[in-house]
């Protein structure tokens, strides 16, 4: 039996090479390897048989997708042919249905997991500079996404309560550790929008086990609460969050550190969190000792003017408060991170028909925008800059212009420049500028579709659709 399973996977091995031979590749050799999606195929024991639509393929055709300006699956089966013909080989069928059969049958499992690894390998990569007194800082947002308006759809990610049957979409809701250095993302978990246990705090419990000791941890306020700073101390990850806004100050108590800068005490609640179980509740400790520190911002635009922080790094000749008050204000990187996934890959509005092909979706957003932080990384350590101050949309640009040139003739020269060229668009450094949230150009003048559109059908022409 193991001379089988033996002689299987080894022919597995060698049909995945051949037909990784002429398969297509991204400005991403260096991370997103056949060898890479071959290993995670094997540990997930998933077969194929030789055809056009290979594994590798088919994740790199769907990563064209994603990475394109029209989505389209269209687009994406006419771009792999056309690299087919260029490489002197038979074109193959410009219809959508084998690729998106090939999609199918890729288990999700597999875009998770490149997207997890990509993600550490770009961590791990980092310099020395870059960390926060030698320590990883991470951060942690949530967002929510939208996706067609289908009964599978519905069922797993119903739509909000506050709009009408027919008319709305399923939403579904995300959240996602980045690594702060980088902007990797790192893990992330998905849920609906609504329902038990589906909240911000409870989807991000289930990605603790991503977090490794010495982490250093930023969120807003959402996040600050007694059972959650304890139990991430027990993994020895120190967390700098907001003060939640229902909790009292009083810098008059507590031990003094500096101006509103203080050591204070939090008593375990009495009341038991009905997500946590009792044993969990009772092993908690009596006492928290945090630190707590308030900074005025001054800056135009900002939303607050003073914050106050909850913080275990407690040592203030160490971390003073200044560089926590710093640290704290790159929080909002986390932002921007989502923002680049959800307006700049247009992820926001996700184009599959089923739960488990919106979820693959997502997950290859997530893997193409850890390839793209990949490649910034390198142009950010090459030319001495920070990712943080290279835009992403001119990286992804860039990318997508060099990305076919590159398909025809892998030199390294075209890597260079490609570097080089994203290390050229940097992001302008404007403390205080504010830009009102309202947007100059109008819409069309159509009207809001207040009903279901086979409703809306059997109108009259010229009738109103409130």
């Amino acid at each position: 039996m193991a001379n089988r399973t033996q002689k299987w996977i080894l022919h597995q091995i060698r049909c995945f090479r051949k037909n990784t031979a002429s398969a297509p590749v991204l400005p991403f050799t260096e991370v997103l390897v056949p060898e890479l999606v071959s290993e995670i195929l094997q540990e997930l024991q998933i077969t194929f048989r030789e055809r056009i639509y290979t594994p590798f393929v088919t994740l790199c055709v769907f990563l064209w997708q994603v990475l394109s300006e029209d989505h389209s699956c269209r687009e994406a089966v006419a771009r792999w042919m056309a690299f087919r013909i260029a490489k002197g080989g038979p074109p193959c069928s410009p219809d959508t249905n084998p690729y998106c059969r090939a999609r199918k049958r890729l288990p999700e499992k597999l875009f998770q997991l490149l997207a997890q690894k990509v993600g550490r390998c770009v961590q791990q990569s980092i310099p020395e500079a870059w960390l926060f007194h030698g320590r990883r800082v991470k951060s942690v947002d949530g967002s929510t996404v939208s996706m067609p308006d289908t009964p599978a759809n519905q069922k797993a990610y119903p739509q909000p309560k506050s709009q009408q049957a027919g008319v709305g979409f399923p939403l579904a809701r995300l959240v996602v550790i980045f690594c702060v250095a980088s902007g990797a993302a790192l893990e992330m978990a998905i849920g609906p929008y609504k329902g038990k246990q589906t909240g911000e705090n409870a989807l991000f419990r289930t990605l603790w086990n991503s977090l490794e000791a010495d982490d250093l941890l930023l969120a807003d306020r959402y996040y600050c609460a007694y059972a959650d700073i304890a139990l991430l101390q027990q993994r020895r990850v120190d967390v700098v969050f907001r003060k939640h806004h229902r909790r009292h100050s009083d810098f008059r108590r507590g031990q003094r550190l500096g101006k509103y800068d203080h050591l204070i005490t939090w008593q375990k609640p009495i009341q038991r969190p009905a997500w946590m179980d009792e044993e969990t509740f009772d092993a908690l400790p009596k006492e928290l000792t945090l630190r707590e520190i308030k900074f005025t911002i001054t800056e135009k635009g900002k939303r607050a003017k003073e914050i106050i922080l909850i913080t275990t790094l407690l040592d203030a000749e160490v971390f003073t408060k200044q560089e926590l008050a710093d640290l704290y204000n790159i929080r909002w990187r986390a932002e921007i991170d989502l923002r680049s996934l959800k307006s700049v890959m247009e992820m926001d509005v996700l184009r599959c028909k089923t739960p488990e092909m919106v979820r693959k979706e997502i997950w290859t957003h997530l893997l193409a925008y850890n390839l793209i932080r990949t490649v910034i990384a390198k142009a950010a350590e090459a030319y001495k800059r920070r990712p943080y101050e290279i835009s992403f949309k001119g990286a992804m640009q860039t990318i997508n212009c060099f990305r076919d040139f590159m398909l025809m003739d892998l030199k390294n020269q075209w890597y260079a420049e490609l570097l080089k060229a994203i290390a050229y668009h940097t992001v302008g450094d404007r403390p205080g500028r504010y830009e009102p949230r309202a947007r100059k150009r109008r819409p069309k003048p159509y009207k809001l579709l207040q009903v279901p559109r086979n409703e809306a059908r059997k109108r009259k022409p010229g009738k109103t659709y409130d």
